[in-house]
């Protein structure tokens, strides 16, 4: 279906690039055919970080006219798949589009490049008095234009939104290489179809996103962090919608079992407070806003509520070295989890209410296909984040029969209003459990898009739907 890049093909690349931005070598064929997902490697043929929008129309038309599949990356931290290059071709990287281009102070907008890492921009707009809410776990390290390619979440969901509920406007390069704006630097838009919408979670499979228009908010003066331990992790996990029907919405509520507080302990350090060897789970919830009595009320609401569902003694973080530290506890957990062993990661997401029913199911699938799982995730929102450990397994019981406990989650998931995502995306492993949410003609409209933006499927081929 695709074909291979010959000569004359590179020649045409190294002078769109000049050959200092084309790498060949076996070190970088290595590193840009992987991301974090599980230990899948898959080598391009090429890799090429242009610097210009111009220089990667002119690529992707090259590729379109030669049939040459192309797979766009940022900073290599997907948890999907979504940036392996499975059918080789070019992989562009998008690391050298890392600047913030401007930031509109008057308009509560930014205009940024999909290089820049998260973290660095919510550090600049900070300085302005200005806040950047979506903030995944790998804050640090990841782009911007992942983000948007995979809608990402973070703790500050529950309360502020996602990275789709930011994006005002996007440059992108179409497959054919046309370069367009999706929409416009305005709040409200009703002109035509919302192509911003539909290529903020497309995987990098419609479009190469190459500026992106943010809007921003006034960033809150004060937040108050509380650690909540219990005895039984479901117990933790009903406390989550009491809160909220209580009229409470944290700027974040954290949920992790214990198995994950412990490992996340173990790789990031040491920490200033004692785990108590009867605690199964904690939450971590964190309130924000301008009043700081109004936050104490809520602090002293929330308390009163988790107490009425069995915690043990709250930790009230006295200092921002004591929330950093607890806040660390919470991020490290996905490196922790990948450094004790082969793993799969589940991105499950329910009604918040019904995230005690996703966990308990959980822990009895695996206990029926003989797997153990460590759990945490954004409790608030209902994302559960499920990983499942190889251990002991044997390589056929990974390979054959895991699926079928990964299915009976996803079914579970579906069954209580849920769906396999929240916010890691589809890509390459979860696109055989698509047919588990959606019926076959919805499927076939997915693709017919996919097919419209691009008839050849050079573009991130094998991930979401084809």
């Amino acid at each position: 279906m695709y074909n291979k890049i010959n000569s004359s093909v590179l020649d045409k690349l190294n002078e769109i690039l000049n050959k200092e931005n084309v790498f060949l070598d076996a070190d970088n064929l290595e590193k840009y055919g992987q991301d974090e997902t599980e230990d899948f490697v898959f080598k391009p043929e090429v890799v090429l970080k242009p610097i210009s929008v111009e220089q990667i129309s002119a690529i992707m038309k090259l590729a379109n006219e030669f049939r040459i599949p192309v797979t766009a990356r940022g900073s290599g931290t997907g948890l999907s798949g979504g940036a392996l290059p499975i059918h080789g071709g070019i992989i562009i990287s998008m690391e050298k589009f890392s600047n913030i281009l401007n930031i509109d102070e008057r308009n509560l907008q930014a205009t940024v490049e999909p290089g820049v890492i998260n973290y660095v921009f919510q550090e600049e707009v900070k300085k302005l008095g200005l806040f950047y809410p979506p903030d995944p776990a790998s804050w640090g390290s990841c782009s911007l234009g992942g983000n948007v390619a995979h809608s990402s979440g973070g703790p500050k969901a529950v309360k502020y939104g996602t990275t789709r509920d930011y994006v005002l406007n996007i440059e992108m390069v179409l497959p054919n290489g046309d370069i367009i704006w999706t929409g416009a630097n305005t709040l409200k838009y009703s002109t035509g179809y919302n192509l911003t919408h539909l290529m903020v979670g497309s995987e990098g499979t419609l479009g190469i996103i190459t500026k992106i228009v943010f809007r921003l908010i006034p960033l809150p003066k004060h937040d108050l962090l509380m650690l909540v331990p219990f005895t039984s992790a479901e117990k933790a996990c009903e406390a989550v919608g009491a809160t909220f029907r209580a009229g409470i919405v944290p700027s974040a509520m954290e949920f992790m079992e214990r198995d994950a507080i412990d490992w996340s302990i173990k790789y990031a350090g040491e920490v200033n407070f004692e785990i108590k060897p009867e605690w199964q789970a904690l939450l971590l919830i964190e309130v924000d806003g301008n009043n700081l009595d109004v936050l104490f009320n809520d602090c002293e609401t929330i308390s009163n509520i988790m107490t009425e569902h069995g915690c043990d003694d709250i930790l009230m973080a006295d200092s921002a070295e004591q929330k950093a530290s607890l806040w660390k506890i919470r991020r490290k957990v996905g490196e922790a989890v990948k450094s004790n062993s082969v793993y799969k990661e589940e991105d499950t997401v329910v009604p918040r209410a019904e995230l005690p029913v996703l966990l308990k199911g959980v822990k009895t699938i695996g206990e029926k296909y003989g797997f153990k799982s460590v759990c945490y995730g954004h409790a608030g929102d209902g994302n559960l984040h499920v990983n499942i450990i190889k251990g002991n397994l044997s390589d056929e019981v990974w390979e054959n029969e895991l699926p079928k406990g990964i299915t009976e989650i996803f079914e579970l998931c579906k069954s209580l209003g849920g769906t396999i995502s929240g916010e890691h995306g589809i890509g390459l492993v979860q696109k055989d459990y698509m047919s588990i949410i959606f019926p076959e003609y919805h499927i076939q409209l997915m693709k017919n898009i996919k097919l419209l933006f691009d008839p050849n499927l050079i573009l991130n081929p094998g991930k979401m739907v084809f």
